[in-house]
C-alpha cells in the first residue's frame, strides 16, 4: 500500500496534468532517468526534511565496491550559512535560491582486516573506489530529487583543490574526507527541456 501511494505521489508531482489514480500514468524509473535535467534556478522555497532524507536514502542505495559505502553527506539548509559558504562567484544564485545544498563527500580511507584474514588486525587502508562509489550516490541523489518534483544540479568539487579546500574548512570536513561535488536542491524556477544525448556512433558492438 505504501509503495502504491508513493508511486501515485510521484506521478502527481512529475505529471500534474494526469488525474488517474492508478499506476498506469505513474512515471517509471526510465521516465525519471530520461527526463532529468540540470536545474540552476530555484524559487527559494525550503525543502522538507522528509524529502531530503528520501533523497539521501536514494544516494545510499547506490552500488559500492566491496560494500565500502565511503559516502558522507553534509546538508546545509540555513540560508545565511548557504550564502556565506556558497554565495561567492558568478553563479552563486543557484545556491542562494536553493532550498538546500548537499555536499557529497568521500571517506578516502577505512579500517580493514587483511584480505582473506578475518581474524587479522585491522589497519587503515585506502578506499580505492571512493570516487566511483560517491559518483553513483550523487547520480542517485539527482534522480531522486527529480522524482520528487524538485530540481538539482551537480557542481564540481574534486579534484579542484581551490574549490574544495575553503568549503571543507567552512563546513569542518575532516582531512581524510574529500568533497566530491556540491548539489543545490530546490523547487525549480525554470523548466528546461532535457538534452538529447543519444549518439549511436558512441556504441561499439562486440568490440571497438
Amino acid at each position: 500500500m505504501k509503495r502504491s501511494f508513493f508511486i501515485i505521489l510521484l506521478a502527481a508531482l512529475l505529471f500534474p496534468g494526469c488525474n488517474c489514480k492508478s499506476q498506469e500514468c505513474a512515471p517509471s524509473a526510465l521516465d525519471v532517468i530520461m527526463t532529468r535535467t540540470s536545474i540552476r534556478n530555484f524559487t527559494g522555497e525550503p525543502v522538507a526534511k522528509e524529502q531530503l532524507e528520501t533523497i539521501l536514502k536514494a544516494g545510499m542505495a547506490a552500488p559500492t565496491a566491496m560494500n565500502g559505502q565511503p559516502w558522507r553527506f553534509v546538508v546545509v539548509t540555513d540560508k545565511d550559512k548557504i550564502a556565506s559558504v556558497f554565495g561567492a562567484g558568478p553563479r552563486s544564485g543557484m545556491f542562494t535560491t536553493a532550498g538546500a545544498v548537499i555536499v557529497v563527500c568521500g571517506q578516502t580511507t577505512a579500517m580493514r582486516k587483511p584480505f582473506g584474514q578475518p581474524d587479522g588486525p585491522e589497519t587503515e587502508q585506502p578506499n580505492m573506489f571512493w570516487y566511483e562509489d560517491c559518483s553513483a550516490a550523487a547520480e542517485n541523489i539527482l534522480l531522486a530529487a527529480h522524482a520528487l518534483g524538485l530540481g538539482a544540479v551537480w557542481t564540481a568539487g574534486y579534484p579542484a583543490q581551490e574549490r574544495i579546500a575553503p568549503i571543507a574548512a567552512a563546513l569542518g570536513i575532516p582531512e581524510k574526507v574529500v568533497p566530491l561535488c556540491i548539489i543545490p536542491v530546490g523547487v525549480p524556477a525554470e523548466n528546461p527541456a532535457p538534452k538529447d544525448k543519444w549518439k549511436p556512433e558512441n556504441i561499439h558492438w562486440e568490440q571497438w
